[in-house]
């Protein structure tokens, strides 16, 4: 996604998507993404809002930029063990096909 107004090239077929955070609309530009932004904006306003209980207040510029980056930094611990989960599911994946091919092979011979 790219921030409206940043992307150089003119693509009509992109949808133009909206987030509000801190009573503020941001507007973003999709590009061909399967992806459903509205999930996206979701995910990211449930961070924010779990980021923000933290806060007592939230008024200041300095507590929103704090705010976001609690939101950010739990977004990415999220990301890592989706990572690591999926490593470990790939390396499981892997070794019983290893595993069905040796059966396989055995029982071709």
């Amino acid at each position: 996604m790219i921030t409206d107004g940043l992307s150089g090239k003119d693509n009509s077929l992109d949808k133009i998507d909206t987030i509000e955070l801190f009573g503020v609309e941001f507007r973003f530009r999709s590009e061909g993404s399967d992806i459903d932004f509205n999930e996206v904006a979701e995910y990211l306003k449930h961070h924010v809002q779990m980021a923000e209980e933290q806060f007592e207040f939230k008024s200041s510029d300095k507590n929103k930029l704090a705010i976001l980056l609690l939101a950010a930094m739990n977004m990415s611990k999220d990301f890592q063990e989706l990572k690591l989960s999926h490593s470990k599911l790939e390396i499981d994946v892997y070794q019983r096909l290893a595993s069905l091919v040796k059966k396989i092979d055995r029982g071709i011979q």
